[in-house]
């Protein structure tokens, strides 16, 4: 068998409230909305994140994103209203922590120069 893409899900309570923050934290509009409850972004790197609603999951989801540049990204969203409830520096990324409306965690990941 060979997987040859992936698709990440985030389950939300609500798909109307929840856009709202995803919309800024990806810098657009849903690439597709393929059902109601579903919105969809296409990474660039060929991934796809999915955030649907799910009432019994919401709020249980960990999203971590890898970027070039976190100082940049960071800069980006604040110019959004989303803040990080975290950040932190390792040997191997530099990370800042968000948590959307239900608590889901999408972290934003850059590596450390070196080790990716």
């Amino acid at each position: 068998m060979t997987i040859t893409n992936a698709l990440a899900g985030i389950a939300v309570d609500d798909i109307a409230d929840a856009l709202d923050f995803y919309e800024r934290l990806f810098g657009r509009t849903a690439d597709a909305r393929p059902m109601k409850d579903v919105a969809e972004w296409k990474l660039a790197g060929g991934g796809w994140v999915q955030v649907f609603t799910d009432g019994d999951r919401a709020g249980a989801s960990s999203l971590t994103l890898v970027v070039d540049d976190l100082g940049e990204e960071l800069g980006r969203l604040e110019l959004q209203g989303l803040k990080p409830v975290s950040k932190a520096i390792g040997d191997f990324f530099k990370t800042a922590k968000f948590r959307d409306g239900d608590g889901n965690q999408i972290i934003f990941s850059q590596p450390q120069p070196g080790t990716y």
